[in-house]
């Protein structure tokens, strides 16, 4: 087990870009250096889902100055997750490219409940350990965050199509404020908050409500300096600021107490989604956390380290949902990484979880089951893992099985050589028994890939003998794969 004394976690969230430092002593964190950049993703967004480039500048920019904070710390002490601006913008890839060349580590997207579940297990870290259940409520840049949990677990997560940037651009253009304007925002931030405004997430499902990040950091400190709560953020208040807002009608004039100069042109927008949010929940006061996404990352981060990887007990929980038979799971990983032959890593990691997940599919139908399989893993929201990571899976557990003629992969992928342990793991497994393996060797060279057997062992198994001769076959048929070889000593 790999064991780092420093870890970094970077979230690139809509609004803000933070970096977060901690020391690991044991089982706990003490956070060290921690920067904070206003970089407003969201509001880069044009009309066709595009970053323009002055966000994007802005953005590398920033992650340069975090990439010179982190030289020297290894890879997998460092996590960096981008949230909703960069799932919907179609240039995504190409900026995420260039986005890793200036932090100097990769860049992992996550699905909004993804990010529900990060911020909460960095929210229930900086609140008092409490069985209760309790509502948090996260509104970033483009999403808005809802989670209901209780100790360090979250129970519900919903995330939802509305951010103070994304808001305040929307309806209050050019900063303008005017009543007709904030009731169309109260009224769009409802209609969406009603997708969780059922018996799960409204009042009575819960006893304590939670806010994080920085729209609700700034209202908790407008409410206490203008005499309305001790911190917290009131419904008494939330009504003031509005009726204060409207009166002084223009962003660029607001000068209201706590109100930092950062968070000026987009506390309309989140003012008008906590006010729905309030409104349709039941919520009449919320406490403020001081821990958010950021601190999540690092204490999922410090799990993975400390062998209690979240996507571990996915996976498990995933083969009992589908109900996977274990046994044959277990075999097929086994001699998988065996023919890998490659230091443990990631690579080595994703081979595992697709052999224990690879028959997920079998569950909808046995025919084309690798094809199911891979719909699941690709569309499934699986805690812990990235949508690279989900869509890196259902490659491998679709190419398990059928053809590679119709792969879109590179010569040089990497995927190829994990591709080819499995599907071979696969083949020797086919008698779903415990039967004893030949010794066998895999070497791959100038992209081909030999397998060596005993040559008694292929003559006695003459069934074995005629499905390798396919793959063979087969893969002289990929026209971008390895060439396989089958070599009898």
């Amino acid at each position: 087990m790999q064991t780092y004394p420093t870890l970094a976690a970077i979230d690139l969230g809509s609004n803000s870009f933070h970096l977060q430092v901690g020391r690991v002593e044991g089982e706990q964190l003490f956070y060290l250096d921690a920067i904070k950049e206003s970089v407003r993703l969201a509001g880069g967004l044009t009309a066709d889902k595009r970053l323009d480039g002055a966000s994007q500048r802005r953005a590398l920019n920033c992650l340069a100055r975090f990439g010179e904070r982190l030289q020297g710390m290894p890879a997998g002490a460092v996590r960096a997750v981008g949230t909703s601006a960069l799932r919907v913008a179609k240039n995504a890839p190409e900026f995420l490219e260039k986005a890793r060349v200036a932090l100097g580590f990769e860049i992992e997207i996550v699905a909004g409940r993804e990010e529900a579940r990060l911020i909460y297990l960095g929210v229930s870290h900086s609140l008092p350990l409490n069985p209760e259940p309790r509502l948090v409520v996260d509104i970033g840049g483009g999403s808005t965050e809802c989670i209901i949990g209780s100790g360090y677990e979250p129970q519900d997560r919903e995330s939802l199509r509305m951010g103070c940037v994304v808001f305040s651009n929307r309806f209050f253009v050019n900063g303008v404020i005017d009543k007709a304007a904030m009731k169309a925002a109260e009224i769009a931030a409802r209609i969406e908050t009603r997708i969780v405004a059922g018996p799960t997430f409204a009042k009575g499902a819960w006893v304590e409500a939670v806010g994080s990040s920085g729209s609700a950091r700034a209202l908790g400190d407008i409410c206490r300096q203008n005499g309305h709560s001790d911190g917290a953020i009131t419904l008494d208040g939330l009504r003031w600021l509005r009726e204060r807002l409207i009166k002084i009608g223009d962003v660029s004039q607001l000068d209201v107490l706590g109100l930092k100069p950062d968070r000026r042109p987009v506390i309309v927008g989140g003012l008008a989604i906590m006010l729905a949010i309030f409104e349709e929940l039941g919520v009449e006061s919320m406490t403020v956390a001081q821990g958010a996404m950021r601190e999540g990352i690092l204490w999922d981060l410090l799990g993975r380290v400390h062998d209690r990887d979240m996507r571990d007990i996915t996976v498990s929980q995933f083969q009992r949902r589908y109900q996977v038979d274990m046994a044959q799971a277990r075999r097929v990983e086994a001699l998988a990484l065996a023919l890998f032959q490659a230091a443990p890593g990631e690579a080595a990691q994703r081979l595992a979880w697709a052999a224990r997940l690879h028959e997920i599919g079998i569950s909808i139908a046995h025919s084309g089951f690798q094809k199911h399989g891979a719909y699941i893993l690709e569309n499934a929201d699986m805690p812990g893992f990235s949508r690279r990571d989900q869509a890196f899976m259902a490659l491998l557990v679709r190419a398990g099985r059928g053809g590679l003629d119709k792969l879109d992969l590179a010569p040089a992928a990497v995927e190829w050589p994990l591709i080819l342990c499995l599907r071979l793991a696969l083949l020797f497994s086919m008698s779903r028994s415990d039967a004893v393996m030949p010794a066998m060797s895999l070497h791959c060279e100038a992209g081909v890939c030999r397998l060596s057997l005993p040559a008694a062992w292929l003559k006695d198994n003459p069934l074995t003998r005629a499905a390798l001769d396919d793959e063979v076959r087969e893969w002289g048929k990929a026209a971008a794969g390895p060439q396989l070889e089958l070599a009898a000593s």
